[in-house]
């Protein structure tokens, strides 16, 4: 059975002679380290002499270089992108690590795959959001919080537990409740619904628009009906408010009937044995060694995908209908 934390169960306490660096201020990295500030707890910004150290002075933190921070912090909140995380850490974080420190994670992927190998005597953390930064900051702001799983990989202290609910309820965390988990779980399933669940949502869009288009319907017709009118997001909402097939009603008969029945048709045993094998190569690494080799050559392929993505002729007829429509895109959302 699964174990969620409330507010009840976490402590500021644990955090109330600690100073908590902020590695990284983008949009995980404003957003907690604002929570937390809010929350009471003495909080730090490290991060490169750029935009984001502009924007952090504005917001009126005491901003550092990475490693100024990294040694003047006791909590370490790794929050930048995973793909620079193991060169801060080597060249900022590792030799500043004492005993009793705190490395926190808001994904596990670089522990997962031992891209970072601390030292036995700090603890490793996970605090990882179910939530973009944005909405991690805006939930907070209103009184509530995101959800989030939360777990121990090296607990040296003794308190690590303690320290990472605490850490999870200056965020707002445990205000909705945080799910025990783990490094592997978090990273695995992170990677299996960005490869295997939002890769094939985003096929299925591209190819139904290709196959209309060719099927002789207009291009602002199309993205009308299945995306710029809004209504994807408002089934969206449906889903997490009411449950993905308890919200079923809300439609018609008609469109619960095609649903449902067509359904077999796109799904089928040839998808699951797909989806299986995404998550074989997430579980026995050879994603992440497939996207270490991406970085290292200078994302050849990346930069050919996005391109391609970016040229695809639904992007102009999205344009299209965004000027000819009077949508308050702002009321939507």
């Amino acid at each position: 059975m699964v174990r969620v934390y409330y507010d009840s169960d976490a402590d500021l306490a644990f955090l109330k002679n600690r100073t908590v660096a902020v590695l990284g201020y983008g949009n995980q990295g404003r957003s907690q380290a604002l929570n937390m500030r809010d929350s009471g707890v003495n909080v730090i910004v490290g991060t490169m002499k750029d935009w984001s150290w502009n924007r952090a002075e504005r917001d009126g933190f005491q901003v550092y270089s990475l490693k100024k921070a990294a040694e003047l912090g006791d909590t370490l909140l790794m929050l930048m992108p995973d793909e620079v995380q193991p060169e801060v850490y080597r060249k900022s974080v590792e030799k500043n690590l004492q005993e009793g420190d705190v490395l926190d994670f808001a994904h596990g992927f670089s522990i997962r795959y031992e891209l970072i190998k601390p030292p036995s005597y700090v603890d490793v953390i996970l605090v990882a959001p179910r939530m973009i930064g944005v909405g991690v900051r805006e939930l907070y702001v209103k009184g509530s919080g995101a959800p989030a799983f939360v777990g121990v990989r090296q607990n040296s202290s003794g308190k690590a537990k303690e320290i990472t609910l605490a850490i999870a309820k200056a965020l707002g965390f445990t205000r909705v409740g945080v799910v025990e988990s783990t490094f592997a779980e978090e990273t695995e399933l992170d990677l299996f619904s960005e490869q295997a669940i939002w890769s094939a949502i985003g096929g299925i869009f591209r190819t139904g628009f290709e196959v209309l288009v060719e099927a002789g319907y207009s291009p602002e017709a199309i993205v009308l009906e299945m995306l710029s009118s809004g209504e994807i997001a408002e089934v969206a909402k449906e889903i997490v408010k009411t449950g993905f097939f308890k919200q079923l009603p809300l439609h018609s008969k008609t469109s619960q009937y095609g649903q449902l029945s067509r359904s077999p048709r796109l799904v089928t045993h040839a998808t699951r044995r797909k989806m299986k094998k995404i998550i074989e190569e997430i579980r026995e690494n050879s994603f992440a060694r497939e996207w270490a080799a991406e970085q290292k050559r200078g994302y050849p392929k990346f930069n050919r995908l996005f391109k391609e993505s970016q040229g695809h002729p639904i992007n102009q007829a999205e344009e299209n209908i965004k000027k000819l429509m009077r949508i308050r895109y702002d009321l939507l959302f």
